[in-house]
């Protein structure tokens, strides 16, 4: 399965078909009827929300969805922290919806980074009735009301709340194809070294809606703005715009920041443990380039890699084949080289990588950074925030 994957996230990102291997080009046409199927149900989808079919719930305070167009590497959880994030410095307490989808590594990534602060986490495919069921127990305040003793404004069980924890914002992760949540911001996130792919639907491209979707963003973030050129972020920016004029858009990239063993999560080692040192990124996740061009870029010796489909989980042959690729760099370069997985990969199943009890294994984590360019910058995203979803600071 996990060969089968990698040779369909090949096509869907090879523009060139003629480069694409026979066994490749074989398995295009039963892609292409597949995704003809996908985007039939994506149009009758789409027509019963239109028509009022199938309803869209409102909840009773703003919501914030980030969500993207293509499978994987666009950055959408560490933006949901960083909202999150802002919300919580903004005095009030927000809420992510999450689907929790392949095992939850996103989830206990997000738990993990937002512990100690009064940032809740529901999960379930329902966003709407697992809102309902935290509203039942925390209360929800609208921010958007000057006034909090409004009725209109303010939800309460019965019983008393601490105002830190009513719920006044919801965040919600991987929401643009969630049709059935009404929004009062749209986020999209761009993945800048890989865009759109092959520009086809699922499964023979990476799309999961026609790029004409982005008419309905409000907002849009090119992630990863800092490993491609400025002449690529144009050429993004230009057909964005060419879909929605008014689109504002935003850079980001994900600024390494430090590493921990592998068995202690609460060990802070510095970034120079990999300068000079041989290498081995090990991961699972949506844009494996970005990661491994990001360890380049902290001085390691030598950088080679082992990429597997997002959200894979490592198991006992996985391990062997890790183990046997540092016996031959080991072999080639004559010193231990270093496994360096990123947090999701952490997060999937911490215990198995373990096994690699001859080998130093460090996870690195990063954070999300705004680049300032073209005029938009952090601060200008937070505006935006504020101003579309209602949020005040409150001190």
């Amino acid at each position: 399965m996990e060969k089968l994957r990698r040779l369909v996230n090949e096509i869907a990102y090879t523009q060139d078909h003629a480069k694409l291997t026979p066994l490749q080009s074989s398995l295009t046409p039963l892609l292409s009827f597949a995704s003809s199927i996908y985007g039939v149900a994506l149009y009758l989808r789409r027509s019963l929300h239109r028509f009022g079919i199938f309803s869209k719930h409102r909840l009773p305070v703003p919501v914030i969805s980030v969500g993207n167009l293509t499978w994987g590497g666009n950055g959408k959880t560490p933006m949901v922290e960083f909202i999150a994030r802002f919300v919580d410095d903004s005095g009030i307490s927000p809420l992510i919806l999450t689907r929790g989808y392949a095992g939850g590594d996103e989830v206990r990534m997000l738990q993990r980074h937002l512990i100690g602060r009064p940032v809740k986490i529901g999960v379930g495919a329902n966003r709407a009735a697992t809102a309902a069921s935290f509203f039942e127990k925390y209360g929800y305040t609208d921010p958007r009301c000057r006034k909090f003793s409004e009725r209109t404004c303010i939800g309460r069980k019965l019983g008393s709340h601490m105002k830190s924890d009513e719920i006044s914002v919801i965040v919600l992760d991987d929401g643009m194809q969630h049709w059935s949540l009404w929004r009062d911001l749209e986020i999209v996130m761009v993945n800048g070294l890989m865009p759109w792919g092959n520009r086809q639907l699922l499964p023979l491209g990476p799309l999961r809606e026609p790029l004409m979707a982005i008419k309905k963003a409000d907002a849009a973030v090119i992630h990863n703005a800092d490993l491609v050129s400025d002449q690529t972020l144009k050429n993004i920016e230009f057909e964005m715009q060419e879909i929605k004029n008014s689109l504002p858009i935003f850079f980001t990239r994900m600024a390494p920041s430090y590493l921990f063993e592998v068995g202690n999560v609460n060990s802070k080692i510095p970034l120079t443990a990999v300068s000079n040192a041989v290498v081995l990124c090990v991961s699972a996740i949506g844009s494996a380039n970005a990661f491994v061009q990001g360890l380049g870029k902290l001085g390691a010796y030598y950088v080679d890699r082992l990429d597997y489909s997002d959200h894979h989980v490592f198991q006992a042959e996985d391990i062997e084949t890790i183990r046997k690729r540092l016996g031959e760099l080991e072999g080639k370069f004559g010193s231990k080289p270093i496994v360096v997985v990123t947090e999701k990969d952490y997060d999937r199943d911490p215990e198995i990588l373990k096994h690699l009890k001859l080998s130093k294994v460090l996870v690195l984590c990063s954070e999300l950074q705004f680049l300032s360019h073209g005029g938009c910058s952090e601060d200008g995203f937070k505006s935006l925030l504020k101003r579309i979803s209602g949020i005040e600071m409150i001190r």
